[in-house]
């Protein structure tokens, strides 16, 4: 059986590709993988069959191998936001770190009132960005 690694996967359209060790991509669609598993993590190790489909291989029955180690806390549950709903997230955290920079000129360092926010926010942030 090829193994591989899982190139990219979007739970809501529910398909995605697979990179295989020694050969070309291959299309996935959620009906490959384990029963109760939605997703793959991009990087996880697979093994999988190959069957021809209309448009080029298709891969078929899934085993996931290892996953990578996760980098953030309940990442595997976690969805990549909507752009649009990432906008007002970064506006309200350009609006904080404004705050924390006026501070900063002032010689003094923010208050806990507007500095904790704001590294929570940055840290969700950052944890978006990486997926």
């Amino acid at each position: 059986m090829p193994t591989g690694k899982v190139k990219w996967f979007d739970a809501e359209k529910g398909f995605g590709f697979l990179s295989q060790d020694d050969g070309p991509d291959v299309y996935v669609r959620s009906e490959a993988l384990p029963g109760g598993t939605g997703s793959l993590k991009a990087g996880t190790r697979v093994e999988f069959g190959i069957a021809q489909g209309r448009r080029g291989d298709q891969a078929l029955q899934v085993r996931v191998l290892d996953a990578p180690a996760s980098v953030s806390r309940n990442q595997r549950e976690a969805r990549r936001k909507k752009p649009e709903e990432m906008v007002p997230i970064v506006e309200d955290l350009i609006r904080m770190l404004d705050g924390v920079g006026e501070a900063y000129r002032h010689g003094r360092h923010p208050d806990a009132r507007t500095a904790k926010p704001a590294a929570k926010l940055l840290r969700a942030l950052a944890d978006e960005l990486e997926r």
